[in-house]
């Protein structure tokens, strides 16, 4: 019988091939992700994580990171290499008089939501309910809440951090403040994160969201996104401004002739005060021209938050791109509208097209200066998101090209992307997600931290060479 791998002053569990859990505990939400770890340490405390740290650093294996192993490129995942699974460490506490929440590294979004929204306190997150607080934070963090409070990253007080070397430390605005800097939007490059604090704020956790529905082939539609397109800047900071281009499925409040055929929305999501959203709609309403359809729809914001679960359940096959645009010009709008079909060619199979859309960006977001987190395009106006979900492994080539294809029609508008939307690896996605005069910063903090690139599986930032 193969004897167990052991790790020295580890207290969680070590999984290896052959044991039956495995294969759930290495599987992640990409399908497309199919690596095998050489280990598997389930991780329990900042302990266990020195020690798992240091016993990979010991054997020469690779080390990646698993906190809700929703990264598209699925680099959680090392093949052959030792995975720190954070996923048993997902408690959240929460002080509802300092208006604190301390997050567990392995905590998904649910738990933060569940935990804060019984005591009227909330702090951004993103929106599908089963992603991990750590990736999404670590990346910077857009959430529905972020133009009025802030990014995920904006809103942590206080990161414990377990470095390269094996050491716990803690990174604020006052301790190892370069540190807590590079945290905030600079991925995992500088160490793992097993608790953060955060910030929390009072919400009504009420949600009014609209979708009006056009025709993209009819003029309509460009001149409702020209029209949603300037209610942008102006928009008041519980609104969040979406459009989406999808090929509609045979929902009851859309006309027939639709179903299976492309649309388009102008719509937004508030969360706040109902009767301030209810004004708002009438404004939103009175400046867009007339949909084909429309729906409305008042929840709570977890509701909200758990909204997009089914759609984005694990177990399918996923790819994205994207880009930052601080301005959406009447080019942009066509284009976005072409979704990558050139004037003139055959219609496509809308069933294989991938889904597009926008947010905006602005509100609480910019109220941060360009150079006082890692976070970049802190100026940016819109986020545009092209990306496929698909089952079959067949589909594969047209699925990433259709997405690839889309996001190329929006790229001559685009100031740069989201480092956590990057589903290609190397470094170009990287040198787009961040300024130039960060990366320096980032390369130079990297040296300080983690010089020998231990945290590479990531998008990953080189350290600096030494003088």
């Amino acid at each position: 019988m193969k004897e167990l791998t052991t790790i020295r002053g580890f207290a969680g569990e070590v999984i290896e091939p052959g044991h039956a859990a495995y294969d759930a505990h290495r599987e992640i939400w990409n399908a497309m992700v199919d690596r095998r770890p050489r280990l598997i340490a389930r991780c329990t405390s900042a302990d266990d994580v020195v020690a798992a740290i240091r016993h990979a650093r010991d054997a020469g294996l690779e080390i990646a990171v698993k906190s809700g192993g929703h990264g598209v490129l699925g680099l959680c995942v090392p093949e052959g290499g030792l995975m720190i699974d954070l996923t048993p460490m997902g408690d959240v506490r929460v002080d509802p008089d300092r208006r604190r929440a301390w997050v567990g590294g392995g905590s998904l979004l649910r738990t933060l939501d569940r935990s804060t929204e019984q005591h009227g306190l909330a702090t951004t997150a993103g929106n599908v309910s089963h992603t991990g607080v750590g990736g999404l934070t670590l990346g910077g963090g857009m959430g529905w809440l972020a133009r009025q409070f802030g990014l995920s990253c904006d809103n942590v007080v206080t990161y414990t951090v377990v470095t390269a070397d094996g050491e716990i430390v803690r990174a604020s605005a006052t301790e190892n403040p370069d540190l807590f800097w590079g945290l905030r939007g600079g991925g995992g490059n500088f160490g793992v994160v097993t608790e953060f604090e955060f910030r929390l704020h009072p919400t009504t956790g009420d949600v009014l969201a609209a979708d009006l529905f056009f025709d993209p082939f009819d003029p309509t539609a460009i001149a409702a996104l020209r029209a949603w397109r300037d209610l942008l800047p102006d928009a008041p900071r519980p609104a969040t401004l979406t459009s989406d281009t999808m090929t509609a499925g045979e929902p009851p409040f859309l006309p027939s002739r639709f179903h299976g055929r492309p649309v388009v929305t102008a719509g937004f999501v508030w969360v706040g005060e109902m009767d301030e959203a209810r004004r708002f709609l009438e404004t939103f309403r009175r400046a867009i021209p007339s949909p084909v359809a429309g729906q409305v729809a008042e929840m709570r914001y977890v509701e909200l938050q758990s909204s997009g679960d089914e759609r984005h359940h694990h177990g399918l096959r996923r790819y994205s791109a994207g880009h930052y645009l601080t301005e959406f010009s009447d080019a942009a709008i066509d284009a976005y509208l072409a979704r990558g079909v050139p004037a003139g060619a055959p219609e496509p199979d809308w069933s294989l097209m991938p889904g597009t859309g926008f947010q905006n960006y602005g509100g609480a977001i910019a109220d941060v200066g360009e150079d006082e987190s890692a976070f970049s395009h802190r100026r940016t106006l819109v986020e545009f998101f092209a990306g496929s979900t698909w089952a079959d492994p067949a589909e594969d080539s047209i699925r990433m090209a259709g997405a690839r294809t889309a996001a190329k029609t929006m790229e001559p508008f685009s100031s740069g992307t989201y480092v956590n939307v990057i589903a290609d690896p190397g470094s170009e996605g990287v040198a787009r997600a961040y300024h130039a005069e960060q990366l320096v910063r980032l390369a130079d903090l990297k040296r300080k931290y983690d010089p020998d690139n231990v945290f590479h599986l990531n998008q990953n930032i080189r350290p600096a060479p030494v003088a």
